[in-house]
């Protein structure tokens, strides 16, 4: 069993004042794995206090000393990456693909950030003005559960790119990636209390990184419900907030789609990182004269959908974060079945001949409609709807009725024609008969999707502040 019993502040590993002991869990087995012991509020001042002081020598690096910093933080990452798809799988459950996949993600984005400041300019020209984009000062990160490695080191590298610096609190479900990232962070040398991570409850730590008069900047990505709490918190001292919310994405498979691609890339989309994922593809839109044969491809498709063994090569599906996820869930499973969808795969309980672990049957529901509470709700699962639609302007008003907009996705032979549905969809990324990520593209959403934008130049200007120079030059 492990038990993580230091925070990082001030470019040492201390203890914390907090003294509250949170169990970790194998959600693979239920098992407790290790414990960590959680900051307080005391700390996270203790924190932005040491980001306070590093801030005025740091924000003044040259753009070119950030990209070296960057680099070795990408190659002191790249180095921790046996060790981190390890404490992902074990502590996370992600499958054996996805796993991986997370571990060099952690790395790849602060080599992200490095190519987006090499080329970009600090100082431009407003008519007789000079332009300045300024470091806004501390950034308080906060990060969730379902990538821990890849949120913390995404909003860093934005942070430190910037010229900020940064207080990090990551999930307290996380704790031993997160203690093999702030281990890899430290070895690549970054001056003192330029970047600290101290793990807590969002109700204290966060709560204080949230309100505290000396962070300028937050950075959130978890639910909606908590969103608003953070931007609520952030008004009284006008702090500049992005937000990277919930999501109920649709994805509209157009009458003429090869379903012999749509259909596992519509299925794909929906059981990404095991159904945990904001931009899970979970309201599928199929022509009504084509609902049968997606119907049955769909079967088809989930059943070769394996949940379990995370480690299993076969696995897509790896369990449910915590029982409290496995729970609401399964709540939602029996809603929609209260409410008249047609389940057409999986249902309650765990899969069939897995006795122990939060695992879920992947499911999904058709004759479903939008005004139905699983296509409403954020479920956080491998729960999927189906929902049946007429012509184009009816599967567009469907995809647009929801109060979220982040992702959305569009399956059709003619890219043509699936590129001016997309110009139709109020979401912040849409994405045509592809799953794959640009990091150099901007990422977030529209509605209570969020607020501001992650990746590429649109991240990186989220931590700066423009500043007019007028006069004589």
């Amino acid at each position: 069993m492990q038990i993580i019993d230091r925070i990082y502040i001030d470019g040492a590993f201390v203890t914390p004042h907090g003294s509250e002991m949170f169990d970790l869990f194998n959600p693979a087995t239920e098992q407790v794995i290790g414990r960590v012991r959680l900051a307080d509020a005391q700390d996270a001042r203790d924190a932005i206090a040491a980001a306070k002081r590093a801030f005025p020598a740091f924000s003044r690096t040259s753009p070119r000393e950030r990209i070296d910093m960057l680099k070795r933080l990408h190659e002191a990452v790249v180095a921790k990456e046996d060790q981190l798809y390890e404490a992902i799988t074990e502590e996370y459950g992600a499958p054996v693909s996805r796993g991986r996949w997370m571990a060099r993600h952690a790395s790849a984005v602060l080599l992200e950030a490095a190519k987006v400041l090499q080329d970009y300019a600090f100082t431009r020209r407003a008519g007789s003005a000079e332009v300045v984009m300024q470091p806004l000062g501390v950034a308080g990160l906060i990060t969730p559960w379902n990538s821990d490695a890849g949120f913390i080191c995404g909003k860093l590298a934005a942070a430190l790119a910037a010229g900020c610096t940064a207080v990090i609190k990551p999930s307290e479900m996380s704790a031993i990636q997160t203690r093999i990232v702030s281990e890899a962070l430290h070895e690549a040398g970054l001056p003192a209390g330029v970047f600290n991570i101290v793990t807590g409850r969002g109700d204290t730590v966060g709560a204080e990184i949230s309100s505290h008069p000396d962070v300028a900047k937050l950075s959130f990505t978890g639910s909606t419900a908590v969103g608003k709490t953070i931007l609520r918190a952030a008004a009284d001292t006008l702090k500049r907030v992005t937000l990277e919310l919930g999501g109920k994405s649709p994805v509209i498979v157009l009458d003429d789609a090869d379903f012999d691609n749509a259909v596992p890339l519509a299925i794909q989309a929906g059981f990404m990182n095991s159904g945990q994922a904001c931009i899970a593809g979970t309201r599928i839109l199929v022509p009504r004269q084509r609902l049968a044969e997606f119907e049955t491809r769909a079967r088809e498709e989930v059943a070769r959908s394996q949940s379990g063994d995370p480690r299993d090569p076969q696995t897509t599906v790896g369990p449910m974060v915590s029982q409290k996820q496995w729970e609401r869930v399964q709540r939602y499973i029996r809603i929609g079945i209260d409410e008249g969808a047609r389940l057409i795969a999986g249902g309650e309980g765990r899969p069939d001949g897995v006795e122990a672990g939060w695992f879920v049957r992947p499911t999904v529901f058709s004759d479903v409609t939008n005004d139905m509470t699983i296509a409403r709700e954020e479920i956080f699962g491998p729960v999927l709807s189906i929902i049946g639609y007429g012509d184009i302007d009816e599967a567009v008003t469907i995809a647009n009725d929801t109060s979220y907009g982040l992702q959305a996705y569009v399956l059709s032979r003619d890219t043509q024609r699936a590129h001016e549905v997309a110009s139709l969809i109020e979401a912040g990324r849409v994405l045509v008969n592809t799953l794959a990520h640009e990091p150099a593209a901007p990422f977030g959403g529209f509605k209570q999707s969020g607020i501001g934008r992650e990746y590429g130049t649109f991240g990186l200007e989220a931590f700066l502040e423009p500043k007019s120079v007028l006069g004589v030059f």
